[in-house]
């Protein structure tokens, strides 16, 4: 049976301040959390509703009702875990970079660091009111990407400055993605749900892109900041070979 002490820890790590505190973080249901061992994660804890005899860890059998007092979720998966958040590697200048500009909404944030993974891309760089990557809602959505991305959060405005990379920014006035040649380097900037990208890092930003509206009426709402992320790295990446 868990004890007072171990909910208590736990459900602190809904917490980002706790999280950084205890430098661990929580990921729920089976395959995020395979996911993630294979991936190299140094496992702390595991908790269970059901016995696996087939795991290379040690599980800690509980009730459902155990396990909904320490998840996340509103309904509780089979599973819960705690990790080590790992020490993240340096952000490398080279390749395609892409960059956040206070991103707010946990699965957007998820959503972009499993896009990163999928489109090989390293590292991703947030402004530091970006929602925390160990959020449970941001480890959800990412899939168990978010062990192979490195997140870092800085002065976004100070790296841009000194970066020798191409900048480029998502605006809904720039420049077609489609009628521009994209190189194989550089970074990508994504603003905000609501505001977009903020004037002091527009003002670091040399090429602004934007993904036209073929809508015949013209009404269509502007494309979600996930949606959109994933529609320019995909053109990023077409141009890889030509």
């Amino acid at each position: 049976m868990i004890s007072k002490g171990q909910i208590k820890t736990i459900t602190s790590l809904h917490q980002k301040k706790y999280r950084q505190k205890l430098g661990s973080f929580i990921a729920e249901g089976p395959k995020i959390i395979s996911d993630l061992v294979e991936s190299g994660l140094k496992l702390q804890q595991v908790f269970s509703t059901q016995s696996l005899p087939t795991a290379n860890f040690d599980v800690e059998l509980m009730s459902e009702k155990e396990l909904q007092k320490i998840s996340a979720l509103k309904t509780a998966n089979s599973m819960l875990a705690v990790f080590e958040i790992p020490i993240r590697e340096e952000i490398e200048e080279s390749g395609l970079i892409v960059a956040l500009d206070a991103i707010r909404d946990p699965g957007n944030l998820g959503t972009i660091i499993r896009l990163c993974d999928w489109f090989g891309i390293s590292h991703l760089v947030c402004t530091e009111d970006t929602a925390d990557c160990y959020n449970p809602k941001v480890v959800q959505a990412s899939m168990g990407s978010i062990a192979r991305v490195n997140v870092h959060y800085v002065a976004l405005k100070d790296y841009l400055q000194k970066t020798n990379l191409p900048i480029f920014g998502a605006f809904m006035d720039g420049d077609s993605v489609y009628e521009t040649i994209l190189p194989n380097v550089g970074i990508l900037v994504m603003g905000n749900e609501a505001n977009g990208i903020s004037t002091e890092i527009s003002e670091t930003i040399q090429h602004r892109l934007s993904i036209p509206n073929f809508s015949k009426n013209n009404n269509a709402e502007s494309l979600n900041v996930a949606t959109a992320t994933a529609v320019l790295l995909s053109e990023f990446r077409r141009t890889i070979g030509k």
